[in-house]
């Protein structure tokens, strides 16, 4: 199936908005909708040390017993990550999006992304996974592997969903972000959305006439659009606009080389990411 929206649920904080966006995202682009969970069948503990004064047979009754647990883990894990998939469907149908489908993979959650990249048209993530640390000043460290090897946009969800009518795109005129002006202003997502151009940098002319571009494209596609170009830090300049306007969805580019793609480089990607309290649409 190709040019899905693809959600990534397991049992973390933050599993409910990812059905929710996902079921919203899939609605609004009239895509079909996956849910997929992965069982990462690698083991959590490191086998103990079972040399020292035990017999053969003794070693040999532990080594056995330590590979039946394996199995009844694994089936356990499997269950498990099932009734997830399943919980995550009958929520996507309470909000209108019928007809989901499951998909259950074995391996790490990047493996299993890449292996289905060609068949996604939006990957819906959350913020953490269930194994991470759950105070919020923490990002999963899967999520930024994905975001690093992913080439379809990503949607990271916050817990609770809130319909987006404020969209602010972090601008630097590249192509990349010429594009995603372009997807705003054409994509079912955003078509009752105000949106809010944001260059950081000096007022220059050529920011002037980028900026410019931006907010016409936007309006003659008959969004409600506003520009504007602040000098500062990129983060900590985003987010203090983003309060300002109680702006609900940031779009951003990933990767090159001016400062705003650089975001998602270094560590003032993980600060946008970890600070966010709102969902972030990635954009390649």
């Amino acid at each position: 199936m190709s040019e899905q929206v693809l959600a990534a649920v397991d049992g973390s904080y933050f599993s409910e908005g990812v059905c929710d966006y996902a079921a919203w995202a899939a609605l609004a682009l009239e895509a079909p909708l996956t849910f997929v969970h992965v069982v990462d069948n690698h083991p959590q503990v490191s086998e103990p040390e079972l040399s020292g004064n035990l017999g053969l047979g003794t070693r040999e009754h532990l080594l056995e017993r330590l590979s039946e647990l394996d199995e009844q883990r694994a089936k356990v894990a499997r269950e498990h990550g099932r009734l997830m998939l399943e919980a995550a469907k009958e929520r996507a149908t309470a909000h209108g999006a019928g007809g989901s489908l499951t998909r259950q993979r074995n391996g790490t959650l990047v493996e299993a992304l890449v292996e289905l990249e060609s068949e996604i048209r939006l990957l819906v993530v959350g913020k953490r996974g269930e194994t991470a640390d759950q105070a919020s000043g923490h990002l999963g460290a899967n999520l930024e592997r994905v975001v690093r090897q992913m080439h379809r946009p990503i949607l990271m969800a916050p817990p609770t969903f809130h319909r987006p009518e404020k969209v602010m795109i972090a601008f630097d005129g590249s192509n990349t972000a010429r594009k995603g002006v372009d997807m705003l202003a054409r994509s079912p997502l955003f078509q009752e959305a105000a949106c809010h151009v944001v260059i950081v940098g000096a007022e220059t002319a050529e920011h002037c006439s980028q900026l410019e571009w931006a907010v016409a494209t936007l309006r003659d596609a008959g969004h409600d659009a506003e520009g504007a170009i602040r000098a500062g830090e990129v983060e900590a300049t985003l987010r203090a606009y983003q309060q300002e306007h109680a702006i609900d969805m940031l779009v951003m580019g990933a990767y090159g080389h001016s400062r705003i793609r650089h975001l998602l480089l270094g560590s003032t990607t993980t600060a946008m990411l970890r600070n966010a309290t709102l969902p972030v649409l990635i954009l390649r």
